[in-house]
């Protein structure tokens, strides 16, 4: 993998506390030749309750009718599909007999109610059996439609289940279909199972997220990416402003990226909190470890990348901050406003998340124009329509499309967002 630093000052004045923020750009190789990925497993996990009779749930079975097509007879699929009750359509293994595996999803029939949680543990318990065989881990992809409304309902508990299963080998991405689903509960179970959350008004766009998902998948080349980020010297604090699960290893902060299909860009954002340092001169800040599993060939790899500023009398005072890094900073304080936001919808106080949409897109308009890029333009469009929204009374659609763009861009950040 490619690991860049683009700091926003690289010179601080003596005697002077600071801050000091770096954006790093990760490229994942290129997928091998064909003919030479690994395994592939994936593991569905499909909602079968009444709500999803009728054309929600033909596209999710043509979908997984697809998605058999699209497998190689060395990779393993598993179905569960789950109302109130849960029912393993096909056990997670290889794909020795694709007619009959097509026939099993096809056959699947609407139900009951949604115990959510009964069908992800169960589709938990495959994908985990699927890992282990395949060696490469397993993709766990969960369609639902509705809310939960019977077992475990609790977006913590649930994320942390979720969370769980990343030690063993087990990615977990969320496609909510139409306007009825828990937002809230499937994007905490895509942030802690590391992978995407997408939002689809309709049957024919769940499908369509469920094979970009798998053409991810199929041309995955790095497997179990971590940040390690060990402070030096006398910095006093680190933040990492992407939304990502962290932890504290050894007296360095540790952040999980997951896995990254072939050629993939990531952007993360850090800003480390630098005291008065007496010396003049160079002073190293921090040191960044990349470390990952390289497909196909599993060999663990290691980037390392030592971060320094310089240490100068008080001319300081007149640096430039690089526009660029600046420019990331509005990004992902618009990603951190959709999050609070949806928060905001989610507990129906409207007024505070169209403030927060408003605030965002305000300070996107008052940054110099050096700093406003098509991106961030494109940003500031974004805010201002879910502000429209949310006062025209459309809050349920609102908070879906949230929840979405802050997972795309906040955590799986440079992978291409869903045009769902």
């Amino acid at each position: 993998m490619q690991l860049k630093a683009r700091m926003d000052v690289d010179l601080v004045a003596v005697e002077e506390a600071d801050e000091v923020t770096v954006l790093l750009d990760l490229q994942a190789p290129e997928e091998a030749r064909a003919g030479e990925r690994p395994p592939a497993a994936v593991q569905v996990v499909l909602d079968r309750s009444g709500s999803m009779h009728g054309p929600r749930l033909d596209a999710a079975r043509r979908a997984l009718a697809a998605l058999v097509d699209r497998l190689g007879p060395g990779d393993r699929l598993g179905v569960v599909a789950f109302d109130d009750e849960v029912r393993v359509v096909l056990p997670a293994g290889p794909l020795t007999d694709k007619t009959a595996a097509k026939a099993a999803v096809l056959a699947i029939e609407s139900g009951g109610q949604t115990n959510l949680s009964a069908g992800l543990l169960r589709g938990l318990q495959e994908a985990r059996r699927a890992a282990k065989a395949s060696g490469t881990g397993t993709t766990l992809l969960l369609l639902s439609d509705g809310l939960a409304n019977v077992g475990e309902t609790d977006p913590d508990r649930l994320g942390a289940v979720a969370a769980g299963a990343r030690a063993h080998g087990v990615t977990i991405s969320t496609i909510g279909i139409g306007l009825g689903y828990d937002e809230t509960l499937l994007a905490a179970i895509a942030r802690g199972g590391q992978g995407a959350h997408a939002f689809a008004e309709e049957g024919d766009a769940a499908a369509a997220a469920v094979a970009g998902e798998v053409e991810g998948l199929l041309s995955k080349t790095v497997q179990a990416a971590s940040l390690l980020i060990r402070p030096r010297g006398p910095v006093a604090g680190v933040t990492v402003w992407n939304d990502l699960p962290a932890h504290v290893v050894d007296g360095a902060l540790m952040a999980d990226l997951g896995d990254l299909w072939s050629g993939e860009q990531r952007r993360l954002l850090l800003t480390f909190t630098v005291p008065a340092m007496a010396a003049l001169g160079l002073a190293e800040i921090a040191t960044l470890e990349l470390r990952y599993v390289a497909l196909p060939g599993l060999v663990e790899e290691t980037v390392t990348l030592p971060l320094y500023v310089n240490v100068v009398p008080g001319e300081a005072a007149g640096r430039v901050r690089d526009p660029e890094v600046h420019t990331e900073v509005l990004f992902q304080q618009a990603q951190d406003a959709k999050r609070h936001a949806a928060d905001a919808l989610a507990r129906g106080d409207h007024d505070a998340a169209r403030h927060l949409y408003e605030s965002a897109g305000e300070a996107i308009a008052a940054a110099p124009p050096a700093m406003r890029s098509d991106e961030l333009l494109g940003e500031a469009d974004i805010l201002a329509q879910f502000a429209r929204e949310t006062t025209a009374g459309a809050a349920g659609w609102v908070a879906k499309r949230s929840r979405m763009e802050q997972a795309a861009k906040a955590r799986k950040r440079g992978r291409r967002p869903l045009d769902l």
